[in-house]
């Protein structure tokens, strides 16, 4: 696999600017250029404070910016969030104060290119100013994902599916979680990033990648050329095999992925990072279907005691099965595909994915006849 650089770093200023740099220059040589169109694309999910970890880092956002000032490139800043406005983002999560001075273009995506992605997906429309940049800098951000584990590099340029087009392409790909890791792969390879960082200074455990999870300090920057060796080595990171990411064993199956990971530079372990809980999207006969996905399937459930019935869930919701019911929302479990947007976008952290009890059970019973299966006699 390609190099991956890690770099031990804290949000203070001005050393989190020396640790970008450095790790750019490092990762990613002279990849800038006087005169350089450079999207900058960082993790723009939803309004949320710096210290949430939910969004990229202002500071490194600041810091990769001023990068590309300095070698004579022009700035752009762009995303498509999954909940709430742009502006509201650039304001609570502090990227305004933070650009403040900085001649930076910063703003949502406007405009789409349709591209062949390929074969299962075919066309698809992506943001014009990730296609037609001449570089793009990924600054992802080391978080949680309810269906795909973590959202790391090679998922952070789904972002370039701009707009209400995101929960579309959820529903094509229904509930096979594997077929949407294909889908992040060919995007992420049509985009083609110049450079991948991951903020892991501050990351978000638990039930991420949104108000569901919880901040951690794992004191990280990381990055390389190639992001999914760069999710490959965050995986090393937090002790987990890399197999177990969807979009590792997609890009494995389209050969892009061979040998082990190169890991270099100030590399730790995380002991115990907390990580959402995982079930099977789909088992079982064709006329158990409906009890298995209401009674046995992890699923999102409501707190109705945080549910403000604002309308961001079942406005995303691809399958339309979220229903507005009064105080707190419900769900209708045969319509859902397990996409988790919902709980992705509900701005309050009402929303959560859960195993029933008679989930978790089979999930062990499951569990332990592949252990046996694996078992040397």
């Amino acid at each position: 696999m390609q190099p991956v650089h890690f770099k031990s770093a804290s949000y203070s200023q001005p050393e989190l600017e020396t640790a970008v740099w450095a790790l750019m220059d490092t990762c990613g040589g002279r990849i800038i250029s006087a005169g350089d169109r450079v999207l900058i694309k960082p993790n723009f999910l939803l309004p949320a404070r710096p210290e949430s970890g939910i969004l990229t880092h202002p500071g490194i956002v600041a810091a990769a910016c001023k990068y590309v000032l300095q070698r004579g490139g022009a700035a752009l800043v762009a995303d498509s969030p999954a909940a709430g406005t742009f502006s509201r983002i650039v304001k609570k999560g502090g990227f305004a104060r933070a650009l403040e001075g900085q001649d930076v273009e910063l703003r949502p995506f406007r405009e789409t290119v349709s591209v062949d992605i390929g074969e299962p997906f075919g066309k698809i429309a992506l943001a014009r100013e990730a296609l037609e940049a001449d570089a793009v800098i990924n600054l992802a951000k080391l978080k949680t994902h309810s269906q795909m584990l973590l959202t790391l590099g090679v998922k952070n340029l789904f972002g370039c599916v701009v707009g209400m087009e995101k929960p579309q392409w959820h529903l094509r790909s229904g509930i096979d979680r594997d077929r949407f890791a294909r889908l992040l792969v060919q995007i992420h390879y049509a985009v083609c990033p110049t450079l991948t960082l991951v903020d892991g200074v501050v990351s978000l455990e638990g039930d991420g990648p949104g108000k569901g999870g919880q901040p951690r300090h794992t004191g990280v920057l990381l990055g390389g050329r190639d992001a999914a060796a760069v999710d490959a080595a965050v995986c090393r990171m937090l002790r987990l095999d890399p197999d177990r990411l969807a979009t590792h064993r997609a890009a494995a199956a389209r050969g892009l992925i061979t040998g082990r990971e190169d890991i270099r530079g100030d590399f730790k372990t995380v002991a115990d990072f907390k990580l959402p809980e995982q079930g099977a999207v789909a088992f079982g006969p064709e006329f158990l279907k409906g009890f298995i996905r209401s009674h046995v399937l992890q699923k999102p459930v409501v707190d109705p005691r945080r549910c403000r019935s604002c309308g961001e869930c079942w406005t995303f919701c691809p399958a339309a099965a979220v229903v507005e019911s009064g105080r707190a929302v419900a769900f209708d479990y045969g319509r859902c595909i397990r996409c988790y947007c919902c709980v992705e976008v509900c701005p309050h952290g009402a929303l959560a994915a859960k195993m029933p009890p008679v989930g978790r059970l089979v999930e062990k019973i499951r569990a332990l006849r592949k252990g046996a299966r694996q078992c040397p006699h």
